[in-house]
């Protein structure tokens, strides 16, 4: 059976996944790649970039789990791009080049609908306007028993925690304080949703915490 699983989320000390002020030059916010310097020294990472080298240990093998084993991704409309309202055309084709990382069916959820965009290495990216639940249905179908990946970002996360529809969720939990942006557990009661925290395993350059539903 599927499960819906968020990795390798990254948060600072003051709770905040995203940097203020999202945009071409700053995909991630201002500030907001200090979040993953965990993530980009590891092996892992350049492997995906094709370089060679990179680091191994606790955080490389922790981000290599969130890759390779997932049937499907879904995304909210700023994980896929910077364009907002209705699509003007068709030439935005994600952040990542013609060969996302993603390899599979990967759902992101839109208010504008838009034809299936098919990309190099196996993503297909599917445009729903139906909401959580309907993309969370269809990745379902798509990952065929394998876990589904839910990339982010912080407000789409927040939807489905509030919802509940998060088996797991593992925080890479950096020491730096990004003092604005986009908070992620802000007002979400996790112990009243059934959550607890499972698993704390210290790593090169981030704690990594997963949070999980109770049995």
């Amino acid at each position: 059976m599927s499960r819906l699983r968020v990795h390798s989320f990254g948060m600072s000390l003051d709770g905040f996944s995203a940097g203020p002020d999202q945009s071409l030059q700053h995909p991630l916010g201002v500030h907001g790649p200090e979040l993953m310097q965990w993530f980009f020294p590891t092996r892992t990472w350049r492997e995906m970039q094709g370089q060679p080298g990179g680091e191994t240990g606790i955080d490389d093998e922790i981000a290599r789990r969130g890759f390779g084993s997932f049937g499907a991704w879904i995304l909210g409309r700023n994980m896929f791009g910077p364009v907002r309202g209705p699509w003007p055309d068709e030439s935005w084709r994600g952040w990542w080049g013609d060969e996302p990382p993603y390899h599979v069916p990967t759902f992101v959820l839109t208010h504008h609908p838009r034809p299936p965009l098919e990309m190099a290495g196996g993503t297909v990216f599917h445009f729903v306007t139906g909401g959580i639940h309907a993309a969370l249905e269809q990745a379902t179908a798509a990952a065929a028993g394998r876990d589904i990946r839910l990339g982010g970002g912080v407000a789409t996360v927040r939807q489905y925690l509030q919802a509940g529809l998060v088996d797991e969720l593992h925080l890479a939990v950096r020491p730096v304080l990004l003092g604005a942006g986009e908070h992620l557990l802000g007002g979400i009661d996790l112990r009243a949703l059934g959550y607890e925290c499972a698993e704390t395993v210290a790593g090169e350059r981030a704690t990594h915490v997963f949070v999980r539903r109770r049995p």
